[in-house]
């Protein structure tokens, strides 16, 4: 073959655009998959060309948004919610009233088709990102277990498509700057590679009043990708990706908000209220690695792809667990998880009568915890003495002696080392018969065959408590009370070691009718099956390790010579704890949904604008919910019955004039329970499900004003973005809530051939809002919104 038909095969192999997106003239309404075409081993046809609601969002339209992490998208997308809170541990993603807190997530993400697993690792630095497709909806048939809300794939920069050197270096309000350089080369029509690296630092938001009002949430990351693609020949391509982030953060700025119980505030934290009082530092850092290797064969009628994936992460969270002056405790978790992948798909070309894709996929996650609780004295008090105590005054109210309990251990350390492996396997095959009776009108129907086994060993215990108990015992006519203690201290010990598993089978269909009329232009039905894979909530096992402590110590009493005499005094057995079996106190089960849906993506007015429009009906079963455990000694996931969302979403961009384009975007979902029964014997019936906004808004627009040829300038552009959310219930109880709110972000740039400098500003009317608010042991906590910040960048390519 030719070297210039070589090349130009290589070009189209690849899929990756001819232009690159800065050099995109947006003020034409294009086709972002026309412009930038992203290789997708699983998709036969252009994503807008699918019957699914999609959003798709070039570099430009992530410059003019400032979407710099997964977190920005939120409201950017219809129904897509990203609450920013916590620390980058913390990537709870939201769409049509499907999310989740914690443990498994409810949407997938992809990164240059390689499967990010644990969303622990959602939230990392985009400064090399071309391009990002969000599908809303259950996606369970083509990408399995955790797509049941939807996907979102991002894609880097080819350095086959894309040369030169990225050079971006910018500074903000609150001591916030950020540097980044990546060099693409390709240096034949065989290879090329890019290569580089980036450094940020925010000088955070908020002050903890308890620590000298220190900064709470600063931080700083680094990391760097390589990528190398190789042509060994006209039909095969090698893609190999490898990235590595270090973070470094503050975190959790929550603010105390007073006890849910006003009687029973304490004296001592009023003057708190409404402050971030941590006595203890948050923090969390993570070291993050993902390496993909993706080989594909283009025959003559299909196109073989394999997808190896690998990820490794390693971090450590710290938290204040009470959030309170107080020193209670805290909980410090260490992960260490190692995920390999594997995905074999073969598929047809497009344009076809018959489009197919069939495949295999399977990954195993080795995933290693420490979770050790540290009580403080004042949290023995509280919490194990406290509660003790609390159950004798009840009993002496009854007409039994006066018991006292003394804890004589400083500290005492529950720990924690968990091995959670998990191994999933799965075939599937999705067809489309394109021009079913009439021209324009196709059937898909798809089946995945999923299959998933999950192990829990565990190793938690307490450190032995040495303390102290005495009766006294008051007759009518006795003169004094009659005081019987210990001879000696006692002592209480509890420790849990042993191992779980469970393993299920899962069936996720998937049915379209589609009929198109012109290009671009197409009306859809669809109802797909998706499903979130269940587990284990290993920070339960602090509740059952105290649980049983408890239960120990009055054993210890018991059999106490000194102390015999309980037995004939009181039913032992009443006053002991009841601790759940292990598998049924930390087991939750998969959760399920059917999605049905309508839509359209239409393209108007000779491309001038394009429309995408969609309504839906989620039935959800087992729906997962995260909330804290009884006793506020960590988060669980709990099965919450049935559920249903029902709602639309409308996306409009227009090119009004040659220099004007305006964009639009808004969602609705209704999302209540169907059922939800507690063991408390409360029913969220009828209560919306916590974490959905109702609502969600994005208007924008850019204005560019193009200079005279042989001016200093080539031209100024001007981008404005409004996204609001809300009303957002935070609880299961509909207690608390944040109404509709929104903010206004804006950018200023002047550009010079490959230059460009741009002022920006975030939040830019100071908007007051709650990202986040949850209850814990009696007391409300909230994170604030960020409040406004601006800065300036210098971006320019050698």
């Amino acid at each position: 073959m030719e070297k210039s038909k070589l090349l130009a095969f290589a070009l189209t192999l690849l899929s990756i655009g001819n232009v690159c997106a800065e050099e995109v003239d947006t003020l034409k309404i294009v086709d972002v998959e026309e412009i930038l075409v992203i290789a997708a081993p699983k998709e036969n046809r252009k994503l807008r060309e699918l019957p699914n609601a999609v959003t798709l969002l070039s570099q430009q339209d992530m410059q003019a948004a400032q979407v710099n992490s997964i977190k920005n998208l939120s409201a950017l997308v219809p129904n897509i919610f990203i609450p920013d809170y916590g620390s980058r541990l913390t990537s709870a993603v939201y769409i049509r009233g499907i999310g989740s807190r914690i443990n498994t997530p409810s949407v997938g993400l992809y990164v240059d088709n390689i499967p990010y697993i644990d969303k622990s690792a959602f939230d990392f630095n985009y400064s090399d990102v071309e391009r990002i497709d969000v599908l809303r909806g259950p996606q369970g048939t083509l990408y399995g277990r955790n797509a049941m809300g939807g996907l979102i794939k991002i894609h880097t920069k080819s350095p086959f498509s894309y040369q030169g050197t990225d050079f971006r270096m910018g500074a903000g309000t609150r001591n916030a700057y950020n540097t980044s350089v990546t060099h693409y080369h390709r240096i034949s029509e065989r290879f090329a590679f890019s290569a580089g690296g980036f450094y940020d630092y925010q000088g955070g938001f908020f002050r903890n009043a308890t620590r000298n009002n220190e900064k709470v949430d600063k931080g700083q990351s680094a990391g760097g990708r390589f990528r190398g693609i190789y042509l060994p020949s006209e039909n095969w391509k090698v893609d190999l990706n490898v990235s590595y982030e270090y973070s470094d953060q503050g975190g959790y700025p929550y603010f105390y908000m007073g006890s849910l119980d006003p009687a029973a505030q304490k004296e001592n934290l009023k003057p708190y209220i409404g402050k971030i009082s941590n006595d203890e530092a948050g923090s969390y850092y993570r070291n993050l690695m993902n390496a993909g290797l993706n080989l594909e064969y283009q025959a003559q009628h299909f196109t073989l792809s394999a997808v190896t994936g690998y990820q490794f992460l390693k971090d450590r969270m710290f938290i204040d667990q009470d959030f309170t002056p107080e020193n209670i405790f805290n909980i410090e978790q260490k992960q260490k998880m190692n995920t390999i992948s594997e995905e074999i798909v073969l598929k047809s070309k497009p344009n076809r009568r018959w489009e197919w894709t069939t495949g295999a996929f399977g990954f195993y996650q080795w995933l290693h915890t420490d979770g050790p609780v540290i009580f403080h004295k004042e949290g023995i008090n509280q919490v194990i003495e406290g509660n003790a105590n609390n159950v004798f005054e009840g009993l002496a109210a009854l007409g039994a002696p006066d018991m006292r309990m003394s804890i004589n251990n400083e500290s005492m350390r529950v720990s924690g080392s968990f091995e959670t492996p998990t191994l999933s396997g799965a075939i599937f095959h999705q067809s489309t018969f394109n021009d079913l009776l009439i021209k324009g009108l196709s059937a898909t129907v798809g089946l995945r065959l999923d299959y998933e086994k999950i192990r829990m060993d565990y190793n938690s215990a307490s450190t032995p408590t040495d303390f102290d108990f005495k009766v006294s015992v008051s007759r009518p006519g006795m003169p004094f009370p009659i005081v019987i203690e210990n001879a000696a201290p006692l002592q209480g010990n509890a420790a849990y070691l042993g191992k779980e598993s469970t393993d299920y089978v899962q069936l996720l269909p998937k049915f379209a009718l589609q009929y198109e009329w012109k290009k671009g232009n197409n009306v859809y039905a669809t109802a797909t099956r998706g499903y979130r894979s269940g587990g284990y909530n290993i920070q339960m096992f602090s509740d059952l390790i105290t649980g049983v402590l408890s239960n120990s110590m009055i054993d210890a009493i018991v059999k106490d010579e000194n102390l015999k005499m309980m037995e004939q005094m009181i039913d032992v057995e009443s006053i002991k704890q009841h601790v759940p079996d292990v598998r049924d106190a930390t087991q939750y089960k998969p959760e399920y949904t059917w999605n049905y849906e309508i839509g359209s993506h239409l393209t108007l007015l000779e491309g001038r604008l394009l429309a995408d429009l969609s309504a839906f009906y989620m039935d959800t079963r087992d729906q997962q919910i995260a909330k804290f455990a009884e006793s506020g000694l960590g988060r669980i996931t709990v099965n919450a019955g049935k559920s249903r969302s029902y709602g639309a979403e409308a996306s409009l961009r227009a090119a009004v004039t040659d220099a004007l384009t305006l964009n639009a975007c808004y969602g609705y979902t209704y999302a209540t329970f169907k059922d939800y029964a507690t063991s408390d014997e409360n029913n969220y019936k009828g209560n919306y499900v916590p974490f959905v906004p109702k609502h969600t808004l994005s208007l924008g627009g850019q204005y560019i004003f193009r200079i005279n040829p042989g001016h200093w300038l080539d031209r100024i552009q001007v981008n404005a973005n409004y996204t609001g959310a809300g009303r957002i219930y935070w609880t299961e109880q509909n207690n608390a809530s944040q109404s509709f709110y929104g903010t206004l972000n804006g950018r200023l740039s002047f550009q010079k051939g490959n230059g460009q400098v741009d002022f920006w500003v975030r939040n830019a009317l100071d908007k007051d809002y709650a990202a986040f608010y949850f209850e814990s042991m009696g007391n409300g906590f909230m994170q604030k919104g960020r409040p406004i910040q601006a800065g300036i960048e210098l971006r320019c390519r050698f």
